[in-house]
């Protein structure tokens, strides 16, 4: 958020530098808008420009671009737009040099002149300021991510070990429960006192159990003599 931020501003900054530029002198006391925005194509010439057809127009492109790409926080946007700058003021240098035969800084106002430094000035925070954003890219993956529905754990199949709900080791599920757990009371057979159980085999020793070997069953009471 912060690097976003100083990018923003430093990106912002350099667009107001590259707009302002055309309204300064640039090479001998001509300003930036008296340069057509064709001659920087065909040659420099002599006529005067229209502010709208002039060199000003692809600053004016360039300082919306920084400020798309500051809404979306894109990088390559703001990028482009400092490369769109210096590649105009660059391509204005290399005609002017023709036309003049040299380009010179002189004190006097008879060479290149401060237009020119804030036009380049302007380009060079548009890319400053894109290095310093951070963008949007691993936020928006990691939204996307979030937004996406957390499939429920399926359940096991019938040929695999019980791990419902999944646990790190295979086996029965841990159940918690303030509770202690019931126990259950072994089969010991059926009882001999009920009648309709009374015809079933009874076992011979029921102590010896193995099914409870710790809580082994007791010997049931012997049935009371038939008067």
């Amino acid at each position: 958020m912060i690097r976003n931020i100083l990018g923003s501003v430093v990106a912002l900054a350099g667009a107001a530098s590259a707009v302002l530029s055309p309204f300064r002198d640039w090479y001998a006391g001509r300003a930036g808008q008296d340069y057509r925005l064709e001659d920087l194509f065909g040659g420099i010439t002599a006529a005067e420009s229209g502010v709208m057809v002039s060199i000003l127009l692809p600053f004016l492109a360039a300082a919306l671009l920084v400020i798309v790409g500051v809404v979306l926080r894109s990088r390559l946007v703001v990028a482009l737009a400092g490369l769109v700058v210096l590649g105009f003021t660059i391509l204005w240098m290399v005609r002017q040099g023709q036309a003049a035969g040299s380009l010179v800084v002189a004190g006097d106002g008879s060479g290149l002149q401060v237009g020119v430094v804030n036009a380049l000035a302007g380009g060079l925070l548009m890319l400053i300021g894109a290095l310093l954003m951070s963008g949007r890219g691993r936020r928006g993956r990691r939204s996307r991510r979030e937004r996406e529905p957390v499939e429920p754990y399926a359940a096991p199949a019938a040929d695999q070990v019980d791990t419902w709900p999944p646990t790190q080791e295979p086996g029965m599920s841990v159940q918690t429960s303030p509770w202690p757990e019931p126990e259950v009371d072994p089969y010991t057979g059926p009882d001999p006192r009920d009648p309709r159980t009374r015809s079933y085999p009874q076992s011979p020793h029921p102590e010896d159990d193995p099914r409870d070997p710790v809580h082994p069953p007791h010997r049931p009471p012997p049935p009371p003599p038939q008067g």
